[in-house]
């Protein structure tokens, strides 16, 4: 090679190694600046037995993974008019569960009109003003207490340990969704609802931005108007969602990853777990692993009120079924819209098959797997909006 091209290959090189020490810094400075966003804004939150959560260890980020996401209705800074509310409510609460196995995750949603046990986060004053001395409604205890007091009532709630929390706002669901470049969703009925101020046509639909906040909020827009409807059009939503994360991956793509943290950052609260990028990143990654059919949705047993708490929900038989299976990292699979039980003994060997019969003999139907009442969909399912 001449002395000419050695040259030329010396400059070229050096131009690369140039522009590739930029770019380092520019994402090491990007990510420095996301950890200042998070980090003030962290949320110290508790276990059972009323200890602070420390930061994950690799081990524990390998385990089990429990997180708690709560969807809060604000209007504080939201620069759009989404109604008059002083309130600073719980529009959702979801508890998210991946197996150690990395082969199943759950996803159970907790109706904002449940009545639950007044949690100990409710300070004695407040519970002097309160209409009701022993329980109160679910979505409430963000408004008395904080994003902290709803994983508290949580956990009392199931007896599960969550030591991961996101409380996300509207700008917030709107930022992600674009950063997303929208999620497409099959509306089965034209949706008129100008509380939401979500009017769609009836076919698929690419929802970003304001849209897509709107069709998560819509509750007289869908169905009976009810909570439990309402939670059915968000599932709509989440396993479109999910499909297009796991689709494009989102989730091991770093400049993917980076951006939707990003459209969050400025908008959402963290615990101090999830403040650390790098916990972030790794917790991503092992999300990533699980198929989309062994990813539910399912909705937490309940059942109508009476008397005083006409309108509200109480917590249903069942739900300790749940419960459990959280706590023993049980798998949890859906079949035909239903939850089997992940308690049900294995079926014993029939007398045929120890005697050795004839392997030619007509093999006997496998029994009906054990369902619950509690329904669900999974992340595979292309459901359509009632």
């Amino acid at each position: 090679m001449s002395k000419r091209k050695r040259s030329w290959w010396k400059i070229a090189l050096g131009a690369l190694a140039a522009v590739s020490l930029v770019i380092t810094g520019i994402v090491a400075l990007s990510v420095w600046q996301l950890s200042r966003t998070l980090e003030p804004a962290a949320v110290e939150v508790y276990d059972l037995e009323g200890n602070a959560y420390q930061p994950p260890t690799q081990v524990e980020i390998n385990g089990p993974i429990n997180m708690l996401v709560i969807g809060s209705d604000t209007r504080d800074d939201q620069e759009a008019n989404y109604g008059d509310s002083e309130a600073n409510l719980a529009d959702v609460i979801m508890l998210v569960h991946v197996n150690e196995a990395r082969d199943n995750a759950v996803v159970m949603s907790f109706p904002r009109d449940l009545m639950v046990p007044i949690p100990d986060c409710v300070s004695e004053d407040l519970r002097s003003e309160l209409r009701y001395p022993d329980v109160m409604q679910i979505n409430k205890t963000l408004d008395v207490g904080g994003p902290s007091c709803v994983l508290d009532t949580v956990q009392a709630l199931t007896n599960v340990n969550i030591p991961h929390l996101g409380l996300i706002d509207f700008k917030g669901v709107i930022g992600m969704s674009e950063a997303l470049g929208g999620v497409e969703v099959c509306i089965a009925n034209p949706i008129n609802d100008p509380k939401s101020k979500l009017y769609l046509e009836a076919g698929t639909q690419l929802l970003e931005g304001r849209d897509a906040l709107a069709f998560l909020r819509t509750r007289y827009g869908v169905g009976d108007g009810s909570d439990l409807t309402r939670i059915d059009n968000q599932q709509v939503f989440l396993t479109s969602m999910v499909r297009k994360i796991m689709d494009e991956n989102v989730l091991t793509n770093p400049v993917r990853l980076y951006s939707l943290a990003t459209a969050a950052a400025e908008n959402m609260r963290l615990s101090e777990s999830l403040t650390k990028l790098d916990v972030m990143v790794a917790m991503a990654r092992e999300i990533n692993d699980v198929d989309l059919e062994n990813i539910s949705f399912l909705k937490l047993p309940v059942y109508d009120l009476n008397g005083d708490f006409v309108g509200r929900l109480g917590l249903a038989e069942g739900a300790e079924t749940i419960f459990d299976a959280i706590r023993n990292d049980d798998e949890m699979v859906i079949s035909d819209g239903k939850l089997i039980d992940p308690n049900q003994p294995e079926p014993e060997p029939s007398e045929d098959s120890e005697s050795g019969a004839d392997s030619t003999d007509e093999q006997a139907e496998p029994a009906d797997p054990v369902t619950t009442n509690i329904k669900g969909v999974t992340a595979a399912d292309e459901l359509c909006s009632n």
